[in-house]
C-alpha cells in the first residue's frame, strides 16, 4: 500500500462493490465474468485497475460507472445503490456524478473540439455562454486553446484524448472512469495525457479508477488492484 492511499483511507468512502458479480448468457448457459468482489474506493483516490486480457477489468468498470448492471451483488455511489435506479433514474446518475473516457474516443466527427465539449453541457440545461466558457477554458487547460474549432479529423490522437478528457469534465463529475485510455497512444503521448488527466483530477479532487495495461502509469496511481478471471489477486 502506498502512503498516498494509506493518506486516503481517511477520506470517505465513494464508490463501494459488495459481492458483486456479471454473468453473461451463452449457449450452453452463462458465463461468469465478474465472480464476487468486493471494493472500496475513498474519495480522491487514484486508482487502478490491472490484469491479463479477459479478466473481466473493462467489465468491472462499467458495473461500477452504471453502464451496465450486476448479475448480483450491489454497487453504492455515495451510499446510493445505483443497480436499483430505473433507467432514466441512473442515466441522469451518470451524467450528474461520473465522466467517461474510453480507449477510442468517440468525439463527434463532424463537430469541433469546442462543440464536442460543449454539447453535454448544453444537453444538461446550461446556457451556450456558461458552456462556452466552461468548455473553452477546459480545453485550455488541456493545451488546446488553440484548437478550439478544429474537428477530431484534423487533430493528431493524442489531441483528441484530450479533446475526451475534456469532456468527461466538462459537467464536474466527482468520479472518471478511464478505460484504457492510452491504450491506442504511443509512449510518450500516453505519459501526457496521464499526467495531463492525473494532475487535472488531482486539481479537482476527482476521483479516478483507470483500466490500463500500462505497468508505468498503473505504478504511479495510489493504489493497483489486480484482476484474474474474474477476482480480485
Amino acid at each position: 500500500m502506498s502512503d498516498a492511499f494509506a493518506g486516503r483511507q481517511a477520506d470517505p468512502v465513494i464508490i463501494q462493490a459488495v459481492d458483486l458479480q456479471k454473468s453473461f448468457p451463452i449457449v450452453s448457459g452463462r458465463l461468469p465474468v465478474i465472480k464476487g468482489i468486493s471494493l472500496s474506493i475513498h474519495r480522491g483516490e487514484l486508482l487502478t485497475i490491472v490484469g491479463p486480457s479477459g479478466a473481466g477489468k473493462s467489465t468491472l468498470l462499467h458495473l461500477l460507472g452504471g453502464l451496465d448492471r450486476p448479475s448480483g451483488g450491489r454497487v453504492l455511489v455515495n451510499g446510493e445503490a445505483i443497480e436499483q435506479l430505473k433507467d432514466l433514474e441512473l442515466a441522469q446518475f451518470r451524467n450528474r456524478t461520473i465522466g467517461f473516457i474510453f480507449q477510442f474516443h468517440h468525439l463527434l466527427a463532424d463537430f469541433s473540439a469546442l462543440e464536442n465539449v460543449l454539447l453535454p453541457q448544453l444537453i444538461a440545461g446550461r446556457s451556450k455562454s456558461g458552456a462556452t466558457e466552461k468548455a473553452t477554458a477546459l480545453l485550455t487547460a488541456v493545451g488546446l486553446g488553440g484548437r478550439l474549432t478544429h474537428r477530431p479529423g484534423e487533430l493528431s490522437g493524442g489531441e483528441q484524448q484530450r479533446v475526451a478528457v475534456a469532456r468527461a469534465l466538462a459537467l464536474d463529475p466527482p468520479i472518471i472512469l478511464a478505460d484504457e485510455p492510452t491504450g491506442n497512444l504511443d509512449t510518450h503521448t500516453s505519459d501526457d495525457v496521464f499526467g495531463l488527466l492525473k494532475g487535472l483530477c488531482r486539481e479537482h479532487s476527482l476521483t479516478l479508477v483507470m483500466v490500463t495495461h500500462n505497468e508505468k502509469l498503473a505504478a504511479q496511481a495510489d493504489r493497483i488492484i489486480k484482476l484474474v478471471d474474474g477476482k480480485i489477486e
